[in-house]
């Protein structure tokens, strides 16, 4: 299935992609949150759907698709997981997976506006694969690891260079601004998905590809990344995991490209659909 979220944002209604249309599950009652997911909601939704198909109500193609799950607990994101980025960004291949974290605040849908933080200086884009957590995983293995997969989403890890690499700290300074993590547009459930670990994802800029890379380039796979995770603290349903992104982004030309008001970034993963978000100057954002 693929599971969508449409409407104003922060006043999402939930639906479902079937045959390239778009529908209406609200009678559901139910959001795609932890609860959901907790609850064994995708199987629950379906039956809803297999029951209700022919009634669902159609959604308008002018709606705006916001993020396919409610604001998740936390956004965890893998750091040089791919060979040839951490070749291009002239650094060590890790021997064990790099984490940070993006606040949910940054969360916004696939197509909505990135906002330059005040006083930006080295904005830059990363397409990257993110798989949802659908039970509470704990000292997981890696053989059980797909079993706490609910699906797959594509994942713009968007990140502010100067605030996560001169300013001290942490990672998470640069990568948890407002509107730096769109979600979508789908999240597909992992059944449709054969296999992750080898799914071509890409991204262009005004136009011009930037990043063309595939998942069989990662240094930790997907199921070692989630078991990896869970020796360290507890995944609840609706987490994301962000598994790294392919050679490609701006930090690594020579010189560095970066983002400005007006760039155009369309992207897209084998599977998971695309998105299209325009860049934009900073201004007063509310939730």
């Amino acid at each position: 299935m693929k599971l969508i979220r449409y409407g104003h944002a922060g006043h999402e209604k939930t639906g479902i992609v079937i045959d390239g249309k778009r529908y209406d599950t609200s009678a559901f009652a139910a959001d795609y949150n932890e609860s959901f997911f907790a609850t064994d909601g995708i199987r629950r939704l379906s039956l809803f759907v297999e029951k209700n198909k022919g009634n669902l109500p159609l959604i308008g193609d002018a709606e705006r698709l916001g993020p396919p799950i409610a604001r998740p607990s936390k956004i965890i994101c893998i750091g040089l997981n791919y060979a040839k980025h951490a070749k291009e960004t002239n650094a060590r291949i890790p021997e064990e997976p790099i984490i940070f974290f993006k606040s949910t605040t940054a969360v916004v849908g696939p197509n909505d506006d990135i906002m330059l933080p005040k006083d930006a200086l080295k904005t830059d884009w990363e397409v990257e694969l993110a798989f949802v957590i659908g039970k509470k995983a704990s000292y997981v293995s890696k053989e059980e690891a797909p079993d706490y997969i609910a699906g797959y989403v594509l994942h713009n890890d968007v990140s502010e260079r100067a605030f996560q690499l001169e300013r001290g700290g942490q990672w998470a300074k640069g990568k948890g601004c407002d509107t730096f993590a769109p979600l979508g547009p789908w999240l597909v459930t992992k059944d449709e998905i054969s296999n992750p670990n080898n799914l071509r994802l890409w991204l262009k800029l005004n136009g011009k590809v930037m990043q063309d890379g595939n998942t069989d380039d990662f240094i930790f796979d997907i199921a070692y990344v989630l078991s990896y995770l869970s020796e360290f603290m507890t995944l609840l349903p609706g987490d994301v995991i962000s598994t790294g992104t392919p050679h490609g982004v701006g930090l690594g030309f020579n010189p560095p490209i970066f983002l400005k008001a007006g760039d155009v970034i369309e992207l897209g993963i084998e599977g998971l659909g695309e998105a299209k978000q325009t860049v934009v100057a900073f201004h007063n954002y509310l939730f």
